[in-house]
């Protein structure tokens, strides 16, 4: 078996993976990402950056070059609501950088990061590297053992990092309590034509017991259709041709271009799950991002969410690196300081679910607009809550660690 030895492994070349890599080799830790897949291309991931996101990238140097890659911008979030339309949130509104949320495919953002990563000799990506086991001597885990192709790998680090995700190996492995907040939606993915009419705008809907998400991708709309938990089956059996009435008739936007959807295979599950560990640590290993803390898609902050986590460990882990290997106290210290702001945000997800999207789900007919929403309609400045709530989140991170000095350009 091929051992390597590090300081630092992280599985899972996600955001919150790629992220802390960069960050960590920058400071000049030795640092192994691990990513199963051969690439990074998979549809339906978290394609938004958020103005929290964009902040890092500026502090890191690396923004400008970041815009120059193909995008879109979303300045606001509208919704029609039993036919009534209403702003629910205006970044613009916010004092931040880049007031708007950035539409690119995650596999073109990884790509960027992990190239601005390679540029530091002590980060390294192994993809089609797929963690399989962690390794526990004296009750610390020193490192995993994983699989590449044909090869099986050991990899030794004073710290190992699971950032693979909400099916994370690593967080099965390493016997972690989980707790379950529940989630009563599923959520259908698929994409549409759209047809350009001068709008920059992403869009909610919700009337007659149906809720969907439009995401404005400049070529086309991202669709999100939300159906109640395992509920998928069921709308399978009622035909494609319901299904795309359905779309058609709830986003009248969309009735032009709803033909695009042939097959059944244009329509992708994502099974939503919302729960965290009661503890993100033990000895010798930290789970982070998803591994952490599974998000619901409600409001795309899992992707950010999972890149503040990121951003918080770098800060915390690589001056520790510098006396040691981390010990479990430094450990707490990333979740003391990623804990609250994550279960704020899921409780706030599960407020959302069970009183406004489970209910708009059963109720048929025309759907009157909660009074919350009025509020917004009513008094635009207060849009700037739910702008912040999402392109910010509750405790923003900066980076506060200091790197090798690289000219990215």
């Amino acid at each position: 078996m091929k051992t390597i030895e590090t300081q630092c492994c992280i599985a899972g070349g996600g955001p919150a993976g790629i992220m802390l890599g960069y960050l960590l080799a920058r400071a000049g830790i030795d640092v192994v990402v691990l990513e199963k897949w051969p690439d990074f291309f998979r549809d339906f991931r978290g394609d938004t950056i958020h103005p929290s996101t964009m902040d890092v990238l500026h502090e890191l140097g690396i923004l400008e070059d970041f815009l120059k890659l193909p995008h879109n911008e979303t300045h606001q979030m509208a919704g029609y609501i039993g036919g009534e339309k209403t702003t629910i949130a205006d970044f613009d509104r916010l004092k931040v950088r880049c007031p708007y949320i950035a539409f690119i495919p995650q596999w073109d953002f990884l790509t960027f990061l992990s190239d601005k990563a390679k540029v530091f000799p002590s980060f390294h990506l192994m993809m089609e590297t797929e963690v399989t086991d962690i390794i526990i001597e004296n009750e610390k885990v020193v490192g995993v053992r994983a699989k590449s192709k044909d090869e099986e790998i050991e990899i030794r680090a004073e710290l190992t990092i699971g950032a693979d995700g909400r099916h994370s190996t690593v967080r099965e492995k390493g016997q972690f309590a989980v707790e379950d907040l529940g989630a009563p939606i599923d959520v259908l993915w698929t994409r549409i034509s759209r047809i350009d009419d001068g709008t920059k705008q992403s869009f909610g809907y919700a009337d007659d017991g149906r809720v969907m998400v439009m995401l404005d991708r400049d070529e086309f709309w991202q669709c999100a259709f939300i159906i109640n938990k395992g509920g998928f089956e069921e709308i399978k059996s009622r035909g494609l041709e319901e299904f795309r009435t359905a779309i058609a008739t709830l986003a009248p936007r969309a009735a032009a271009t709803v033909g695009d959807i042939k097959d059944w295979d244009q329509v992708k599950l994502l099974s939503v799950t919302v729960d965290h560990l009661t503890k993100w640590y033990r000895e010798g290993l930290l789970c982070i991002g998803d591994s952490a803390h599974a998000m619901s898609p409600l409001g795309g902050v899992g992707i950010n969410l999972a890149i503040q986590d990121a951003v918080a460990a770098g800060n915390i882990l690589a001056p520790a690196f510098k006396k040691g290997p981390p010990t479990a106290q430094t450990l707490a210290r990333v979740q003391k300081r990623r804990e609250w702001p994550t279960r704020l945000m899921q409780r706030l997800q599960v407020i959302m679910h069970r009183r406004a999207l489970a209910p708009a789900l059963h109720k048929r007919g025309h759907f009157r607009m909660p009074r919350a929403l009025r509020l917004l309609a009513r008094f635009p400045f207060l849009q700037w809550i739910p702008a912040r709530l999402v392109g910010i989140g509750f405790r923003p991170e900066h980076v506060k660690i200091g790197g090798l000095f690289v000219d990215h350009h």
